[in-house]
């Protein structure tokens, strides 16, 4: 994989120059999305070492915070475009809601799947902290509801307020980042992981600084690439004849997430399940409960409102993803078949979404 990662920079150079030399739009968006792969591969490497020092849990709040830097560039950006060419600007809004359901189903199904799957082939049955787990569940169950409440009662609002589903949006995103901070605080607050690195024979290979500073860079340079892939966003959906939706929903998450991918299926093959479950249920609940509703006030300041309504299909999937992900979650234990089952549930509904008329 080391060896992989820097083969595959070789990308990221021709994405740099694809766009300064206006390359086919088609040929930059799949040169920055296989960039960002192994961008991805040595914040993955940075982000074990400093959780050799802070522990699964510390490090897996962190992976999540700098893994959906590339996401929150990526809707901010398309928010941007949308209010300045009113043209494009359904599509785009469609897409960041999109990628928003996107990003929660890849890291329940697709992320926590493999990681399960490939972690259970190698080890059998994996164990993980079931308390931990299941307030991650809850939250994700709160989370879910949170972004379901603006979606089912926006028609009725909107009907005697328009304005009034622009409020509810914001009344939600305040108190999911309220709860979210409280989250973080009581998983601060709660008992110490007894599983340190140090105790498992792993020594850090970096020092914190080098760390910091591989992470730093490798998330700038991913943000850069995620610019690149909105800017051709447009002219692929013509070109391959998908729509904004799908695009927004399957490939962009996959795209802008993965980091939380690489790090989490790596870190399962060392069966450190906690750390890998800290990935990706914490940044799902970090896109639900923070990125969400930070683009809420992010797209009133650049004048382009963005409100909690999501579709009925896309809250039957989140449904669909959290009940099956806090299930397996609960029990404190999980085993390859049940990672199957987790992938199996996302092919399902990119099959669906594939032929989802725009």
């Amino acid at each position: 994989m080391k060896y992989l990662n820097y083969g595959l920079l070789i990308f990221v150079a021709a994405a740099v120059l694809g766009e300064f030399l206006h390359w086919s739009p088609t040929l930059l968006f799949f040169a920055a999305a296989l960039g960002v792969v192994p961008l991805a591969g040595f914040m993955g490497q940075a982000t074990e070492e400093l959780a050799v020092y802070t522990g699964p849990k510390v490090g897996g709040l962190l992976n999540a915070t700098l893994g959906n830097a590339a996401e929150l560039i990526i809707t901010i950006v398309a928010i941007r475009a949308g209010a300045l060419n009113p043209e494009l600007r359904e599509g785009l809004m469609e897409l960041v809601k999109a990628s928003i359901t996107g990003s929660i189903l890849g890291n329940l199904l697709l992320i926590l799947g493999f990681s399960i799957l490939l972690g259970g082939l190698k080890f059998g049955k994996q164990r993980f902290d079931r308390t931990q787990a299941g307030v991650n569940a809850t939250m994700l169950i709160l989370a879910i509801i949170a972004l379901a409440v603006p979606s089912l009662f926006s028609q009725t609002i909107d009907q005697v307020n328009h304005d009034g589903v622009e409020y509810l949006s914001i009344g939600v995103a305040i108190v999911m980042m309220v709860i979210y901070g409280l989250s973080i605080l009581f998983s601060f607050q709660s008992s110490t992981d007894s599983h340190h690195a140090a105790e498992e024979g792993h020594q850090p290979a970096w020092s914190i600084r080098t760390a910091i500073i591989v992470l730093t860079a490798a998330t700038v340079a991913i943000a850069f690439l995620s610019e690149v892939l909105v800017g051709a966003v447009e002219p692929v959906v013509e070109e391959l004849g998908i729509t904004e939706f799908f695009l927004g929903i399957i490939l962009i998450p996959l795209v802008g997430n993965v980091a939380e991918h690489v790090v989490a299926i790596q870190v399962a093959l060392k069966n450190k399940m906690e750390l890998s479950l800290a990935i990706s249920l914490g940044s799902s609940l970090q896109i639900a409960l923070f990125v969400a509703p930070l683009l809420v006030f992010i797209s009133l300041a650049m004048g382009n409102p963005l409100t909690l309504t999501f579709n009925s299909f896309e809250l039957i999937a989140l449904f669909a993803a959290v009940l099956i992900s806090a299930f397996i979650a609960l029990d404190g234990e999980s085993n390859w078949l049940e990672g199957a089952q987790l992938l199996a549930v996302y092919v399902i509904i990119g099959i669906a979404f594939f032929f989802l008329p725009g």
